[in-house]
This record gives C-alpha cells, structure tokens and sequence, in this order.
C-alpha cells in the first residue's frame, strides 16, 4: 500500500477523535444532503447513476473533504458534454454524510437501496460506517479517499492509491496491521541532505500515536528525530518554536489539525525560525494554503507537500490542462484532481465493458482488478490491486513532491515517475 495512504489513514483518525471532543454523534439527514447532479442530456439509453458520498458539512468545516466530490463532478459534466458514456448520460446523485457514522449509513441506504445506484466514486468520508454495507451490496466504490481502513479491509472497495491487503471483510490489513513505506523520508535526505527532523503531536492518544508512526519512520531512515508534545487545551507552541531554533531542525512534521499547525508557524514567525522544509500532506495540497498561513510567511515559504499524483499545477501535462480547464476559475486542490482521476477510473472501466459483453458491475471490477496498474493518463503514480497473502518487506515506490513558492504556486520537484525509492515497509495499527 502507498504510504501516503497509511499516513492520511491516520491523521483523518486523529482528526475524528479530536473533533468527538467538540462535537456529538450526529442524527438524521436532512433532505438538501442529497442531491441529483442536473446535467446534459445525450441520446443514446438510460442514464447511468452514480453516487458520490462526502463529509460536507462534518465539523472540520464546509471545504474540508469536498474536493474530491467537486473533481469527480467536473469531469462527469466534461463526459456529458461531449456526449456522455457511449451515448448514455452519467447521472451524478451526492450524499453530504455529515461526517458521522449514522448519516453515512444513512447515504449508503439512500443511494444503493433507494436510487439504486450502479457505483460510488470519489467517497471521501470521515467515518465511513456504511462500507460493510456497501461491500454486502456488491456496488464497487472507486477511487475512494483512505480516511479510515475501509479500503484496506472490505471487498468492493478500491481506493485511489491501490492496495496490496486481502481485503476480505475482517480484520484491516493483514491481521488488523497496515503497512506504510519512508519514501517521503528517504527523498529528503538524498534529495535536500536533512537528516534532523522534528514530528510535533498533541498530548492525546491518536495524535501521539499518528506521530510515532511518523518517528519511527524517520528513524528507519537514519535520522535524528526530535519528538515535541503540546497539551491540546493549553498548547505552548513558542516554546516549541524555541526548542526548534536549539536544536537546528531540518524538517518539520506534525500530527495536529491545521489550525495547531497555523498557530505553531505564528510562534516560528514571531521567534524567527526557520526550516528547510515544512512537510504537509494531499489534503493540504491546494491554493488554500496561502491565506492560511499569510501571517506566517517564512512558513508558507518552506511548505512542501508529498504525494501519489501529478501536480495540479503542471501545465505542462495535458492531462493536467484538461481538468484544469474543467475546472473553470475555481480555487484548486490536489484532491480535487484525485476526484477527477476516480471519476475517469469508472469511466475507463464502464467504457471496457461496454465494448465487450455488456456493462455489469461484475465487468467494471474485473478492470480494477486487472495486473496492469491503472494511471488515469499520468495523473496518478500506478495503481493497482494485489490482495497478497502476506505483506511486503520492502516495496519500489515513487513520490509526487512540490513546494510552496510566492507568485507560482506549488512548484513541481522533478517527474513523480522518478522520485523513486525501495525502502521498507513498517507496520501499524489503525
């Protein structure tokens, strides 16, 4: 499995058990949390519906876990216009779950049992309770955000970045432990010559533990690693800015929210210090990033980010322009061209089988379980689906990297299909 994967599993988890602190369980949905895409309308046969599952309106705020959904959206309205799939409009119907287990159980039933949708695409939800359900249903859920070990654990489900656990319904990976490679680490200190980096963690069990999957993988790679802990009522980030600046950190990691990370970069500022590199991860991908640390410039300065597909700002890519162009004169993200990527998965997949014997969902499964990895036309590094026995040691992954510079944007660091490593494969549990 990608480790960028492993890395998000855990940091949603962190931010749903901070957020349970807050807020309650959540009820029943309202009507507006669901919606049937108004779109074209081809000859050509009977529309074809789909479903996207979002945490919309979950208490980490409205554009948290959307982007995903806007991609995918974008690019079935692209399909439509140039007269859908094969002549058949795609029929988009979303779910807002609420970010809770009893709203996404909700969209599951409304979308599989009452509007009967052929797949769920793009489902980037919080608490994804409603999976063994949807892996009962037997209705393929593609290119899903890993927010939790549903990708890793049930059948049915194909998450963005691929999978190599047997996924039978049981225990998450292999034995209830998943397994996350130090290609991110490894390309620092080739690449930048750091070997002294800092993992900061609220005193609080899933964001300790998030962080300790991030040290040991520091560790594995030679580094020394400097772990800081903050109380998550009363955090004194100064005084972990100071101990920063003492101790000549080259990398900078965290398992916080971005609000604690906004506030540690104000204490940098205020102190002056500096890193070489401020690693964040995909869901932070997105032009966003600028108005939430403008009162931190020397940190939005050495931002850099790591992930599994193409930059959305190389327009030198002609996969990129198109989704680019889609997209209008929205603000952009790197999850949404991951939607955009899953909504051209099914599309690729649908397409397959309506030029054999006929589309069923067991032919769309049939493509995503093929040996060849599938790349969505160079957006994403190759995926594919393995279903090992046992897991690997080691694996040959390659990373996407960019990083953050004023007046471009988020600057590509080399092609992703050549960052590569092999490095080992380190176990946790979810």
């Amino acid at each position: 499995m990608s480790p960028f994967r492993a890395a998000e599993a855990v940091a949603a988890l962190l931010l749903a058990v901070l957020l349970t602190l807050l807020v309650g369980c959540g009820s029943r949905l309202p009507e507006r949390a669901f919606e049937t895409r108004p779109t074209a309308n081809p000859s050509g046969g009977e529309p074809l519906r789909v479903g996207i599952i979002t945490s919309a309106t979950s208490p980490v705020g409205g554009q948290a876990f959307t982007g995903p959904r806007d991609g995918a959206r974008a690019y079935f309205d692209a399909l439509n216009a140039r007269g859908g799939l094969d002549g058949r409009r795609v029929e988009v119907e979303t779910c807002d779950d609420g970010g809770s287990g009893v709203g996404n159980n909700t969209c599951v039933h409304r979308l599989i049992d009452e509007r009967h949708v052929f797949a769920l695409v793009a489902t980037t939800a919080l608490n994804y309770a409603g999976a063994p359900l949807v892996a009962k249903a037997g209705v393929p859920d593609i290119g899903g955000q890993p927010l939790t070990p549903a990708y890793d654990t049930y059948p049915h489900l194909y998450g963005i970045y691929g999978s190599s656990a047997p996924r039978t319904g049981g225990k998450p990976g292999w034995d209830g432990t998943l397994y996350g490679g130090t290609e991110v680490y490894r390309w620092f200190e080739r690449e930048k010559g750091a070997r002294t980096a800092a993992v900061v963690s609220y005193n609080q069990a899933a964001s300790a533990a998030y962080a300790r999957l991030v040290s040991d993988g520091l560790r594995a790679e030679g580094y020394e690693v400097v772990d800081e802990q903050v109380d998550f009522a009363l955090p004194n980030f100064r005084a972990v800015a100071a101990d920063l600046r003492d101790r000549k950190v080259d990398l900078l990691f965290d398992a916080m929210d971005t609000h604690g990370n906004v506030r540690l970069c104000e204490a940098m500022e205020a102190l002056g210090v500096r890193v070489d590199a401020k690693v964040t991860n995909v869901q932070n991908w997105s032009s966003s990033v600028a108005r939430d640390y403008a009162r931190a410039p020397g940190c939005l300065n050495s931002l850099w980010v790591t992930g599994s597909s193409r930059n959305h700002q190389d327009t030198g890519d002609p996969a990129v322009r198109e989704f680019r162009a889609a997209m209008g004169q929205r603000p952009l993200s790197q999850w949404q061209l991951e939607g955009w990527a899953a909504a051209m998965w099914f599309t690729d997949a649908a397409r397959s089988c309506l030029a054999g014997a006929g589309l069923t969902r067991g032919c769309v499964e049939e493509f995503l379980n093929r040996p060849e990895p599938y790349t969505a036309r160079g957006l994403l590094l190759p995926v594919r689906f393995e279903r090992l026995a046992r897991p690997p040691e080691t694996r040959h992954t390659c990373l996407s990297v960019a990083r953050w510079e004023d007046g471009r944007g988020w600057v590509g660091q080399g092609d992703m299909t050549e960052n590569c490593a092999t490095v080992p494969q380190l176990g946790y549990r979810p």
